[in-house]
């Protein structure tokens, strides 16, 4: 795995709050960028569907992005703070990742049991 889960809590029924950190040897900063390693934002939004669907307990894949926002580099061995809580709308979560409360990354997702590939 390319980044360690720290631990993984659900404080209330809609929410999940996890850590994480990215390993140093992570195969994403061989190509981002050798000399200035930093974490990818799909990545982060890897890291993000991972963490809730480990929350419960399910395969799922995401289906759609909305309001995404990148605000901070993530560079190897930052720990991170993902928070995610489920709206009224089935499969769609809130999300934010934060390193020492700064925002790094928040948005929408909505996740789902498929796994969605559009070609063009």
């Amino acid at each position: 795995m390319w980044y360690s889960l720290l631990d993984l809590e659900m404080p209330a029924p809609h929410d999940i709050r996890a850590h994480v950190t990215v390993n140093d040897d992570s195969p994403w900063f061989s190509g981002h960028f050798p000399d200035h390693p930093i974490v990818p934002g799909i990545a982060q939004l890897k890291m993000v569907a991972d963490v809730i669907a480990r929350a419960r307990q399910e395969s799922l894949w995401i289906n759609r992005l909305t309001r995404v926002k990148f605000k901070k580099i993530v560079k190897p061995g930052e720990h991170l703070e993902i928070l995610a809580t489920a709206t009224n709308t089935t499969g769609l979560y809130s999300f934010r990742i934060t390193h020492e409360t700064q925002d790094v990354c928040s948005g929408m997702m909505s996740l789902d049991h498929q796994q969605h590939i559009e070609c063009p």
